[in-house]
């Protein structure tokens, strides 16, 4: 067995006790760092040569807890004149969506669930596949696009419905960022995750190697 792979049941073991020191590591941030960060994520996008236009559909988040604040980059989406889909995670175990008309349509759903838009129809799983970029969380990820998520699988599941080619690029702190740590940075990896394509935080945009940047194809 290679670095890296596992069979489920060692990748599960594996995968929770990175998820728990990579949560408690980020509980020694502030709101204002979560913040700050956020501001610095939407310079780093900006600068990093992924072009979004006027009338693109970006599937995003909403950040909670200690993940880096998103609204910072939610709001320059919609100010670019983007459409942007934020999750509405319902009862089941798949995503729905909502078009985010604005941060004020935003409301508080529950403790340990993100915000979410207050109006608006809920738009089932198959709405990822209108997104030309998506934006996912994430607590660490590897060379290899290998992602570690907070378990639930959720969007694991709405990923297999995106269209092909669609980048995905997930979002964390800088220290999350494993992929210039080749071998060494590997995580656990499981039959049913799905890569992402790059990385972004306030430090700048990272490719995996999964795909170019496409932002003048």
């Amino acid at each position: 067995m290679g670095d890296g792979e596992s069979v489920d049941g060692e990748g599960c073991q594996g995968k929770a006790e990175l998820r728990r020191r990579a949560i408690a590591m980020r509980l020694r941030t502030t709101r204002d760092d979560r913040l700050r960060q956020g501001q610095a994520v939407v310079r780093a996008f900006a600068a990093s040569g992924v072009a979004v236009r006027t009338g693109d559909v970006v599937a995003a988040y909403v950040s909670m807890g200690s993940e880096v604040d998103t609204r910072p980059l939610l709001s320059r989406l919609l100010a670019t004149g983007c459409t942007v889909l934020v999750p509405r995670l319902g009862g089941g175990l798949d995503i729905g969506w909502s078009e985010l008309e604005s941060l004020k349509s935003l409301s508080n759903v529950g403790a340990g669930r993100p915000w979410e838009p207050s109006d608006g129809a809920v738009l089932p799983p198959g709405t990822l596949g209108r997104a030309s970029l998506i934006l996912v969380p994430a607590l660490a990820v590897d060379a290899r696009g290998t992602r570690l998520g907070r378990g639930g699988g959720w969007y694991d599941r709405a990923l297999a419905v995106r269209r092909p080619g669609t980048p995905v690029v997930a979002v964390c702190w800088p220290w999350e960022n494993r992929v210039a740590d080749g071998e060494r940075g590997l995580l656990p990896a499981l039959g049913h995750d799905v890569p992402v394509d790059a990385v972004l935080t306030g430090e700048g945009l990272t490719w995996t190697g999964r795909m170019h940047c496409p932002a003048n194809d």
